[in-house]
């Protein structure tokens, strides 16, 4: 922390594993509940500094302690995003392939994608045959294979030859 941020009253300091009551809430946008340093308000106007491991992705639901004991409930913001539907699975994976190959955050759901609205990505996936409309709606994409932040360990994420180490 600098020191700008100890002056800040209210700081947030920890992620917990368990849903107590919350006392307030905050509401950011997905691209920032990907930051685990932030300064920010919460939704009452109070200035807030979030300072949490790094890589830590904030989810909707998620409960936060701030170092004076306050609970704090993350709130996914609603935001720009495109949302592609088909009834048809297989066109529903080869946008969803086309998309992750070019690293796309994707919110999944039953015969349909969401994603940060891009009229590029619109129209490649209009092209693949998916409907695609324009919506403001919190944005919660797949945490990925490892379980969140690409902070996973090549060596040992996947069994390996021995003879390869």
């Amino acid at each position: 922390m600098d020191s700008e941020d100890d002056d800040l009253e209210l700081q947030i300091v920890e992620r917990l594993s368990e849903a107590l009551p919350a006392q307030a809430t905050l509401t950011l946008p997905f691209e920032l509940r990907q930051k685990s340093r932030l300064r920010t308000r919460l939704d009452s106007g109070e200035d807030v500094g979030v300072f949490l491991a790094r890589g830590t992705v904030l989810r909707d639901g998620d409960r936060l302690r701030a170092f004076n004991g306050l609970i704090v409930e993350v709130r996914a913001a609603p935001e720009p995003v495109s949302t592609a539907r088909t009834d048809n699975p297989l066109l529903l994976a080869r946008a969803a392939y086309h998309l992750g190959n070019r690293h796309v955050a994707l919110q999944l759901g039953s015969g349909w994608l969401r994603y940060l609205h891009d009229h590029v990505l619109d129209s490649m996936v209009q092209k693949l045959g998916l409907s695609v409309v324009g919506e403001e709606t919190p944005f919660e994409p797949e945490a990925g294979a490892y379980g969140g932040g690409h902070d996973h360990d090549h060596e040992s994420s996947a069994p390996v030859w021995p003879e390869l180490r």
